[in-house]
């Protein structure tokens, strides 16, 4: 009996432990959300919370008729796309490559790629190398530099490991090829890590505007995340200069905020169970 309250008594602090990470998770969403249906009024004089006051959805009328804002998301939806499919298809030629243990200097390879994860050349030699190969202000920009992650591939690569050996054996026999193997038997097994993989990098290019704020000056080319930071971060400039122009409001920055994350976050529900099994199974063991 005292067992089974203590194992009770864990249940409910984790599940309390659970519940704050939640809300705290929570809370900065909901704010933004709240100023994103508010009056500019209410945001200026910091009446608002997790609740909106004065509520309308003028804001999301002015984001949603802005055709710079829709093309720009449209826009990095297609490169979203893309890169996902470019960056998983080179990742999993390179884990599997990786992962047979026939491959001659494969620890080397490997010890190479890990160091990459360690030290870079840096932010001038990457721009300079963008640069002389002629991709400045190109979707290539921001497709190719970051095509591989070694993290995610040592991901994948310990989930191919992980399969049993006797499936690619079977399949030798049968007279299947490496590139036959990789398609017919690997890939449909490795559902649960291309998913986890696949959404990773996705949640990667959608959220990272550095590269794109280094690489790309044309308007048209700007992501949805480059087009946010400097909707912030100039009228922030003006407002601190005392600048007389005709600023975004308050509502219409949450708004434009609310517009770049929710896309993102409708993709989680559907890979959600793919995800916990792919960082799991993928896991390195001890």
């Amino acid at each position: 009996m005292s067992q089974k309250l203590k194992n009770k008594g864990f249940d409910y602090f984790a599940t309390f432990i659970v519940l704050i990470s939640v809300f705290i998770c929570l809370v900065p969403f909901l704010y933004i959300l709240s100023q994103s249906l508010s009056s500019n009024r209410a945001i200026i004089s910091q009446l608002v919370t997790i609740y909106p006051i004065d509520f309308n959805i003028e804001a999301y009328k002015v984001v949603f008729t802005d055709n710079a804002m829709l093309y720009s998301l449209f826009y990095t939806v297609i490169l979203v796309l893309v890169y996902a499919l470019l960056a998983l298809t080179v990742t999993v030629l390179a884990a599997f490559a990786l992962s047979r243990k026939r491959l001659k200097g494969r620890n080397i390879i490997l010890l190479v790629m890990v160091f990459t994860m360690y030290f870079s050349g840096g932010l001038i030699p990457d721009y300079m190398l963008v640069k002389d190969l002629n991709l400045l202000n190109t979707p290539y920009a921001l497709i190719l530099p970051g095509m591989m992650s070694v993290f995610n591939m040592i991901i994948l690569k310990t989930f191919f490991q992980n399969l049993p050996e006797s499936l690619e054996e079977a399949a030798y026999i049968d007279g299947c090829n490496d590139l036959q193997i990789l398609l017919r038997i690997m890939l449909p097994l490795s559902k649960p890590a291309l998913a986890t993989i696949a959404l990773l990098y996705a949640v990667f290019r959608w959220n990272y505007f550095q590269d794109a704020l280094f690489y790309i000056t044309d308007q048209t080319l700007y992501t949805i995340q480059l087009k946010l930071y400097n909707v912030i971060n100039i009228s922030q400039q003006m407002a601190g200069e005392n600048v007389n122009v005709n600023l975004p409001s308050e509502a219409l920055k949450a708004a434009s905020i609310i517009f770049g994350t929710v896309p993102i976050l409708l993709v989680y529900p559907w890979l959600q169970k793919y995800f916990v099994s792919g960082i799991t199974i993928g896991a390195i063991k001890g």
